[in-house]
């Protein structure tokens, strides 16, 4: 875990304008910056940088934070590779990093080489969009794909010329290595003297693919007219990986936010079509089959994902395969949806014919992940005679082993149990039986894996009707080998600790969710503070410290009685959380106590928080706990509910205050942003007559 107080010191250091200043087009508005949100859609700006908080606050749909939440958001980044991009950027090492100097100097050096290649690569991007002007043949080709010169320009749309050596007017010297490296030429020959260079790419429209960061690291490209293969990739380089990346994420970040959802489809074209026809929130595989490191990623965006498939059989398999990848990640918040269209249409052919309304129509009829976890178990099955239903079992059990222990999980032993004639109690047991005589089986052959460690994956399979090879060589050279096959990728953890995923990923933006609707808890009680309060704890208190501050107090009031935290709503959590050291730091920690171990008492939780504050960057969360130590005698019986909507209530005023100070500073105020501002005021108004109990801080 990386200390707070670190975190607090990098934000410190980091200037929030420079890292923003490179995602968004920034102007000064008073003693703050604005621009157009990159997180949703809109014409005047209500995208507010202030350097002296060192914050952004969108007034149009209430997204906000810090430097690091921005890299995460922006970026589609983990909490961990988030704080190590921008401390990288201020000079400073991450004191959880256990890497020795060697190691970290040899990871800054491949970064360093990483970001060359990008420039390479980013350079003949422009140079195939310069060329897609001048090119009448390839404009009239995608005008004839009823693309627009603006979704073209959205996805950076380029051409390579037909000639064998195109790029050698881009780059003054052809023979530079890193064009090889960075997949862009091929080089023949082993004999220097006998080498030769010629363009990967030559005479496709090309797709440049971006990371989530927006840096260009592979190319794909698809041909005018009949040819094969009819999409090209770019092999594997030290920045790119097919079975790492997916096409168009980076520009369906805001599509994806409106929406709500991502939907997964099999091309680039289908990618830029799908944004064409009103659908910006698609993305593609690369050529491969969906895996676990695909979903990885997209989870980061968002937890509904939509898989849109091709109803033919090659198209079953795809999803059949992305099933498999997804089931590891499936618990019980996340939404996995598989869509088959008729075999005769693709997105683009079936929007252009039937409309974008049945399209959404389609969507929202899409089978769930247990549909498809049970069409998969029976294909091929007769669920009328015992061996089919046997059958289905069998090819059931290692889908459902692959899903995560929960609700799910439980429920699909029902269904298959119900589908397979038999009881779940009976189901499991015999799974359990099998599973201990094939576990013993197993250990006793001589080539178990525990004998053979080192055994090295299987490859995965290619994409069904994507192939992925290298463009024939000139007539009077011997073809290049061929690219090995794709491997696949086990689920990789990416380092975001498990609070920061959840409050992150589940709960609202602002005061009003991630709409910023400004929704306020009303002028009754909240339900969370009518569900507060301990009837179990027995001695009175006696009136805490003048000294103790607000964040204190309601630091207290939770360690009093730990489910007022779980009661409190979405945006209050985030609210606290996003406190300055040490009060965010002990919320987060809190939050991650609770949700790890359960409701404890005042005693366990102070006992688990006194291990994390013997850290010495941790030492503001120490005196903090002994602060509330000394505020009452541990062991209550008030209110405390009713004491905790005071708190917050008070603890919300100030950041409404602060939001309305942000707004009046920053100038000229946009619709969105007026309308927020009047929000704001009516909300200030009702915190400042909700009535109060005494509190006493």
């Amino acid at each position: 875990m990386i200390p707070q107080g670190f975190i607090q010191d990098l934000l410190a250091r980091a200037d929030i304008v420079d890292v923003v200043g490179r995602a968004v087009q920034l102007k000064k508005a008073g003693i703050n910056y604005k621009g157009l949100c990159p997180f949703h859609g809109e014409k005047s700006p209500s995208f507010i940088v202030s350097p002296s908080r060192q914050t952004y606050h969108c007034f149009g749909c209430g997204v906000h934070g810090n430097a690091v939440g921005f890299l995460m958001e922006h970026s589609g980044l983990g909490f961990v590779e988030a704080v190590k991009d921008l401390a990288q950027d201020v000079g400073m090492t991450v004191p959880d990093d256990d890497n020795s100097p060697e190691e970290r100097a040899r990871a800054a050096k491949v970064r360093e080489h990483q970001i060359t290649l990008g420039d390479v690569l980013l350079k003949a991007s422009n140079h195939y969009r310069a060329q897609l002007k001048d090119s009448p043949r390839a404009v009239a080709y995608l005008k004839g794909r009823g693309l627009t010169g603006e979704i073209a320009k959205h996805f950076a749309l380029g051409y390579a010329p037909g000639g064998w050596h195109g790029l050698s007017s881009a780059f003054g010297k052809y023979d530079d290595p890193l064009l090889v490296e960075s997949g862009l030429v091929i080089l023949q020959g082993d004999d220097a003297a006998e080498q030769r260079r010629y363009d990967r790419f030559r005479d496709r429209i090309m797709f440049p693919i971006r990371n989530p960061k927006g840096e260009v690291i592979g190319f794909g490209g698809r041909v005018l007219d009949q040819g094969e293969p009819k999409y090209l990739n770019s092999p594997e380089t030290p920045v790119f990986s097919k079975g790492r990346e997916l096409y168009g994420l980076f520009e369906a970040r805001a599509a994806i936010r409106q929406r709500g959802f991502i939907l997964v489809t099999e091309g680039y074209m289908d990618v830029v079509a799908l944004a064409q026809l009103g659908f910006g929130n698609a993305v593609a595989t690369l050529g491969t089959a969906c895996t676990g490191e695909h979903i990885v990623k997209l989870l980061r965006f968002s937890e509904q994902v939509v898989f849109s498939f091709d109803g033919d059989a090659a198209g079953r398999r795809a999803a059949a395969r992305a099933l498999e990848a997804v089931l590891p990640h499936a618990s019980d918040t996340r939404s996995f949806r598989f869509l088959f269209l008729p075999a005769e249409h693709d997105p683009d052919s079936f929007i252009r014919e039937r409309g974008p309304e049945a399209f959404e129509a389609c969507i929202h009829e899409a089978f769930t992940l247990s549909r498809q976890l049970l069409a998969v178990a029976g294909d091929g099955c007769d669920l009328a005679s015992p061996e089919g239903r046997a059958r289905m079992l069998a090819q059931a059990r290692p889908l459902y082993e692959l899903l995560p222990d929960g609700l799910l999980k439980a429920q699909l032993l029902v269904e298959l149990a119900r589908d397979g004639g038999l009881t779940a109690d009976v189901l499991l047991h015999h799974w359990a039986a099998a599973g201990a005589r094939r576990g013993d089986r197993r250990r006793a052959e001589p080539g178990h894996a525990e004998h053979q460690p080192h055994a090295a994956p299987a490859p995965a399979p290619r994409h069904h009707d994507e192939p992925d090879w290298d463009d024939a060589p000139p007539p009077d050279e011997a073809p290049p080998e061929a690219d090995p096959n794709d491997l696949g990728y086990d689920p990789m953890d990416d380092g975001t600790p498990e609070h920061a995923k959840d409050w992150r990923s589940k709960r609202g933006k602002d005061f009003g969710g991630r709409g910023g609707k400004g929704r306020s808890f009303g002028n009754d009680p909240p339900p969370w503070a009518r569900k507060g309060g301990s009837a179990a704890m027995a001695s009175p208190r006696r009136p805490p410290p003048r000294t103790a501050s607000l964040l204190d107090r309601a630091a207290w009031l939770m360690v009093q009685n730990a489910q007022l935290w779980l009661d409190l709503p979405g945006e209050v959590h985030e609210l606290l959380v996003q406190q300055s050291a040490p009060h965010g730091g002990f919320f987060a920690a809190l939050e991650r106590l609770l949700h790890d171990q359960g409701v404890l008492g005042a005693a366990g939780i102070l006992a688990a928080l006194d291990e994390l504050a013997q850290d010495p960057a941790e030492a503001g969360l120490g005196a903090l706990l002994e602060r509330i130590r000394r505020l009452h005698e541990l062991g209550s019986d008030a209110p405390l509910a009713d004491d905790l909507r005071v708190v917050v209530d008070r603890v919300r005023l100030q950041a409404v205050e602060d939001e309305i100070t942000l707004l009046l500073e920053s100038g000229e105020l946009s619709e969105a942003a007026t309308q927020r501002r009047n929000a704001l005021f009516a909300l200030r108004s009702q915190l400042k007559s909700r009535p109060a109990r005494n509190a006493t801080v």
